[in-house]
């Protein structure tokens, strides 16, 4: 299976798993989607987006329990990103932990096994 993350705030996670179903963050909401980014692609997307946040998570979830709803398209660089289209049950997530930030302010990921 092939793992993907979504990187959110400590607070929007919290909310989802207490109401059961993540429905996206407000970029999520604008776009239609669900923005999700393999391994490779979770490093860059940290620093773009998330960088000088703080109590952002790491939520690891297999692509293949994400069922039809989850196609990959191009986006940043012409590169295939996972979005899901429709609701995510956070219960599906195989990993949650916290993205360090590091001294100059960006998320380190590190090792995202």
């Amino acid at each position: 299976m092939s793992r993907i993350y979504k990187l959110v705030s400590r607070a929007e996670w919290d909310a989802a798993r207490a109401a059961g179903v993540f429905l996206g963050a407000a970029v999520d909401l604008n776009d239609g989607y669900i923005h999700f980014s393999t391994g490779a692609q979770a490093v860059e997307t940290a620093r773009r987006y998330f960088a000088g946040l703080d109590d952002i998570l790491l939520v690891a979830f297999e692509a293949a329990d994400l069922g039809p709803g989850l196609r990959w398209e191009p986006s940043r660089g012409g590169d295939l990103f996972p979005h899901l289209y429709g609701p995510l049950d956070p219960a599906l997530a195989v990993k949650t932990r916290a993205a360090p930030l590091g001294d100059d302010g960006h998320i380190q990921l590190g090792q995202l096994a």
